[in-house]
């Protein structure tokens, strides 16, 4: 089966690697023209313009777009509609906001053109393991790309499916994120616990590894959490900064409009939001106000 993938960074690079092993024909377009190099090297097609990718493929086309979430994914679709003839399908295969999905697909079905979104999960570790696709649109236009997804996921038969009309898969993959949110914080917060508990000297990366077997908590978060003690015991170098990217803000939303309660997805962005401020007002604020009614001694600043 042909596709085209617009956005060959690492993930869509590597989407494109196992599409090709798959033995789908793949042509690729990135305003990178080494990425597009690189996908050459791997037995894709490449292509110098969007529109060349389009000339590229037989009709009824799909196009699958791994490009950031926003402005970049509508400017992408108003540059391919003019090639695009009806019956083509169009795939945002990012971490877009699913009301931008219903809205997009809205907008491409007054052209006859398909929109599928479909979140994606499984990082740079998707080429061998295998993508989990949280898919949403036309249940006709989804299993005609079936092929498309069996390749990609897991298996032919798990790791994906079509979860509901437009939007649905990346109002999924938001949920998602926000979870995956919440196990990592308490996975943080746990060793974190444990590494304080100083006349134990407990050995973190060992009880990591305990826990991968036989525990009700093991995952590949865990694994993950073993390869990086493994790598830095102590994370030495590694800034305690932890980056939101955007995600876990929509599902927090979400809850708050369906009047949901998500205290722990909550308490993760918090937790995230505080990590991002190196001096937080709120906490000289509270040392000043102990101090003003209490007398109680304010620590200076730190010099930088």
């Amino acid at each position: 089966m042909e596709l085209g993938i617009i956005g060959l960074g690492k993930m869509g690079a590597f989407m494109t690697e196992r599409l090709v092993r798959g033995g789908h024909r793949v042509a690729g377009f990135d305003r990178d023209a080494a990425a597009v190099a690189r996908v050459r090297e791997k037995g894709a097609v490449g292509a110098d313009s969007a529109e060349k990718l389009i000339a590229q493929l037989a009709a009824p086309r799909a196009i699958w777009l791994m490009v950031p979430a926003g402005a970049p994914v509508d400017q992408t679709i108003d540059l391919l509609v003019p090639h695009l003839a009806p019956g083509d399908t169009i795939i945002d295969g990012g971490n877009s906001y699913y009301k931008d999905s219903v809205r997009r697909a809205a907008a491409l079905a007054q052209k006859n053109i398909h929109f599928i979104d479909c979140g994606t999960s499984g990082g740079v570790w998707g080429l061998t393991e295998g993508y989990s696709l949280m898919i949403g649109g036309d249940a006709a236009a989804v299993e005609r790309l079936a092929p498309i997804f069996q390749t990609l996921a897991p298996g032919p038969d798990k790791g994906w499916g079509r979860v509901g009309p437009a939007g649905a898969g990346h109002f999924v993959k938001m949920v998602h994120n926000g979870i995956e949110y919440g196990i990592m914080q308490a996975y943080a917060e746990g060793l974190d616990l444990l590494g304080h508990k100083k006349e134990f000297a407990l050995d973190l990366l060992q009880i990591s590894k305990i826990w991968q077997c036989g525990s009700v908590i093991r995952s590949w978060l865990l694994d993950l959490t073993v390869d990086a003690l493994g790598k830095n015991p102590t994370l030495e170098g590694v800034g305690a900064y932890v980056t939101d990217s955007g995600e876990g803000r929509w599902t927090v939303i979400e809850g708050v409009d369906l009047g949901v309660a998500l205290p722990v997805i909550s308490g993760a962005l918090e937790a995230r939001f505080r990590s991002q401020d190196p001096q937080p007002f709120a906490n000289k604020l509270l040392a000043m106000m102990r101090h003003e009614f209490g007398g109680h001694a304010v620590k200076p600043a730190a010099k930088e």
